[in-house]
């Protein structure tokens, strides 16, 4: 996939006005540091690309590392080797918070951008396909409820092929590029997709199941998702697990399944009826924030308006926008540097 980040100035004479208006006078370091979600990558590449050309500073530094690398990153401490975000396609957890706090990081602020689902892709070569939330769990996880004999039994996964689940699916084989398990889709996957469905089906105990099989069916593909796009379109029976951006910046190559009968696009997904939807984030070392002078520059752009609002230019990425209300408690929260607390998780 070519993704294309061009630069645009801003539109809205006020915004562009304030960002110029910053001081030049030299600090400890000038350019903001960023690691991450791949989910949350190409919006915030849009918003560095966009920081670098109508600000004085430089374009800050991101890297796609993951949601959970980015987040043991951000958290190792304080200083000039650290980065001063971390963007995240899942909310950090309580022990990650911790961790942070034991080492120094005290003082973090939670972004909340916008929502987004998960996709399970092919290429637009293939019909459409629509899946229930329990037929790709059979296709994805280690081990599945036994059938005659083995009824009652937990059994390694004998499905090679999509008809061998439901005959109604194509007969293709099994094979699913999806996210390591440092990312924030493998674990938004695992909760909205594996847990959902093992609590409600027997054999399980009504317990969350998480293990994914690792005989070849399901195939990780690492932290970039553009990789996942490019082999869709090389591998055409196999399907792929990403970010609906990438769905929306690939129309030509892709289709989606439906989920559950329900079509994966940004009004299904902002109104919670696409069954595998979820929030996106950064979070800010506030810490950072005297010696990187530009740091709240940056993020005051990122939740403005003219980024992450209805007619936003995020939302021509493929990000969903928050509802109006949400959006300025976001900005609330940018405004007064809240800091996230282990209790508030």
């Amino acid at each position: 996939m070519n993704r294309i980040l061009t630069s645009r100035t801003f539109k809205t004479t006020a915004i562009a006005a304030a960002v110029m208006g910053m001081a030049t006078v030299a600090h400890a370091r000038d350019q903001i540091r960023i690691v991450g979600s791949s989910t949350v990558y190409p919006f915030a590449s849009y918003v560095t690309e966009e920081f670098g050309a109508v600000t004085e500073y430089p374009t800050p530094v991101i890297e796609s590392t993951g949601s959970g690398g980015g987040i043991r990153l951000f958290c190792n401490g304080v200083g000039e080797g650290t980065p001063d975000i971390s963007n995240a396609s899942r909310r950090i957890k309580a022990a990650e918070l911790e961790r942070c706090i034991e080492n120094g990081v005290t003082d973090v602020t939670e972004v909340k951008i916008g929502s987004d689902g998960i996709v399970f892709a092919q290429s637009s070569t293939n019909e459409s396909v629509d899946l229930t939330l329990e037929q790709l769990f059979l296709a994805v996880a280690a081990k599945v409820p036994g059938q005659g004999d083995k009824q009652g039994e937990l059994i390694d996964n004998p499905y090679q092929k999509w008809s061998d689940i439901d005959a109604s699916l194509p007969e293709r084989e099994i094979s699913i590029y999806g996210p390591p398990s440092t990312s924030g889709t493998r674990d938004a996957f695992e909760e909205l997709v594996m847990e959902a469905v093992s609590e409600e089906i027997d054999g399980y105990g009504g317990e969350g199941y998480t293990d994914i099989r690792a005989d070849g069916a399901y195939i990780d593909a690492g932290e970039n998702d553009n990789l996942i796009v490019q082999r869709l379109t090389e591998d055409t029976d196999a399907f792929g697990i990403f970010g609906y951006s990438f769905l929306v910046e690939n129309p030509n190559a892709l289709i989606a399944a439906d989920i559950d009968g329900v079509e994966a696009e940004s009004e299904a997904i902002s109104a919670g009826d696409y069954p595998i939807a979820r929030s996106l984030f950064f979070y800010v070392k506030n810490q950072h924030a005297d010696a990187v002078p530009p740091l709240y520059e940056y993020v005051d752009m990122f939740v403005s308006e003219m980024m992450i609002g209805e007619e936003g230019y995020l939302g021509d990425l493929g990000l969903i926008p928050l509802p109006e209300g949400e959006r300025e408690q976001t900005r609330e929260k940018v405004a007064n540097r809240a800091a996230l607390q282990v209790a508030d998780l």
